[in-house]
């Protein structure tokens, strides 16, 4: 009894708890490199805003982006990809000068105007740093794998002020329909520590929120039910439109990158002619709303926040912030794709909402997860976002909006090196 009492606490307490004091100064440090690059990211787009004359230098920041990669990159370039491939093979090489670079050039993207997202440099930021621990601690393949993805949670839940979303999205982006729940408490535990140290750094996330809704009453047999049954038919009509939107973009992006390395054989005449296309397609819209990160707008233009409000956006911002992002990110520019998804999400639910008569704040809430979950085949992540972001009182809406909108989208994902471990129609046919 004492050998079987033993053994238990060596492999199913001992080791977690040894692991937990690698993982919370990771974390800490993770947290930490958050919130500096959000605050630079914060300063070069208030700098952008108040220098408009810097987007027309979009180009030739390609230009350096793709030539700083090329000289000092090595393999650095495939970015979340190469974090994803050594979690499904630890013998991957992940070097860590993967942070600085993709730090920098992030910031060099939005600067001069990319269209881009935060998620992605987070993300990179924490595997390599966790790679880089895992070398000096000389881990086990096993044990490696742990710390990457708790390099991934504490980027993403640092980024976004989302920990427990972070958590599970590390353990449901590496394959689509298969979670491994080995490092779910170390991945918690990360998101958990690198967000406190972030807030703790003076770093406020944007707030959003989505007002009470009325259901109605039903009784079915003895028992009465609060749900609005038409609502719940347009949240997942509108998901479905919402896993379109998402297929819509990862595969115009990799269309994109595919075609732009096919035709143009000069690697650094590619970022040159995507800056163009970003400003000239923003010069005959009119507008600059859709260049840059996108969550908020001094000039009062189209923003996520706006997409919140009716008719805070026109009918096609959705499209725009789609296509724009889609040339940046697949022209050689970095930076993630995630809050370009909940521009293209908040945006078409604002829309949506228009003519469904859905209430416009749920809609472009809705969206807002849903888009993402389709784009990155996690809808329980997206799920559990929705309550961290909006609450926890429409969590059905939130559910039935990231379920439809997964299923919807089809298998491919903005990650390429994602897995498919189980189809999602396999019980279909």
């Amino acid at each position: 009894m004492t050998s079987i009492l033993k053994h238990h606490f060596t492999t199913k307490i001992f080791s977690p708890l040894r692991l937990s004091f690698f993982i919370v100064p990771l974390a800490i440090v993770i947290g930490l490199m958050v919130a500096f690059f959000l605050w630079l990211l914060e300063v070069v787009t208030n700098l952008r805003w108040q220098h408009e004359w810097l987007i027309w230098l979009l180009p030739f920041a390609g230009v350096l982006i793709v030539w700083v990669y090329k000289t000092l990159g090595e393999n650095s370039d495939k970015g979340n990809n190469l974090i994803i491939d050594a979690i499904h093979n630890p013998s991957t090489m992940v070097t860590f000068r993967m942070m600085p670079l993709v730090l920098l050039t992030t910031i060099i993207t939005h600067l001069f105007g990319g269209s881009a997202g935060r998620e992605g440099t987070a993300v990179q930021m924490g595997g390599s740093t966790a790679d880089l621990w895992s070398k000096w601690l000389q881990l086990k393949p096993a044990d490696k794998r742990i710390l990457l993805l708790c390099g991934m949670s504490a980027g993403f839940g640092a980024v976004f002020g989302t920990p427990v979303t972070g958590a599970v999205f590390a353990l449901e982006v590496i394959a689509i329909g298969s979670i491994k729940f080995d490092a779910l408490l170390p991945c918690l535990l990360a998101g958990i520590v690198a967000d406190i140290t972030c807030a703790a750094c003076g770093i406020h996330h944007t707030h959003y929120s989505i007002a009470s809704i009325e259901n109605a009453v039903i009784k079915i047999g003895g028992f009465f039910l609060k749900v609005d049954i038409l609502l719940i038919l347009k949240v997942a009509l509108a998901g479905c439109l919402f896993g379109l939107a998402a297929a819509l973009f990862a595969n115009t992006t990799h269309f994109i990158k595919q075609k732009t390395n096919q035709y143009i054989k000069q690697p650094l005449l590619v970022p040159m002619v995507g800056g163009a296309l970003v400003i000239g397609i923003s010069y005959a819209l009119g507008t600059f709303d859709y260049m840059g990160l996108g969550v908020a707008n001094p000039n009062n233009g189209v923003s996520i926040v706006t997409a919140f409000n009716s008719y805070g956006v026109t009918n096609f911002s959705w499209l725009w912030k789609l296509l724009l992002t889609a040339i940046t990110l697949g022209m050689g520019f970095k930076g993630g794709e995630v809050t370009p998804l909940f521009f293209i999400g908040a945006a078409l639910g604002n829309v949506l909402a228009s003519y469904t008569g859905c209430p416009v704040d749920l809609l472009a809430g809705l969206g807002f997860i849903a888009v993402f979950a389709g784009a990155t085949n996690t809808p329980l992540a997206c799920t559990i976002m929705g309550v961290e972001l909006f609450g926890g009182q429409h969590i059905l809406y939130y559910a039935i909006a990231c379920f439809a909108a997964y299923y919807c989208s089809g298998h491919k994902s903005i990650y390429s090196a994602q897995r498919v471990a189980v189809r999602k129609y396999n019980s279909l046919l």
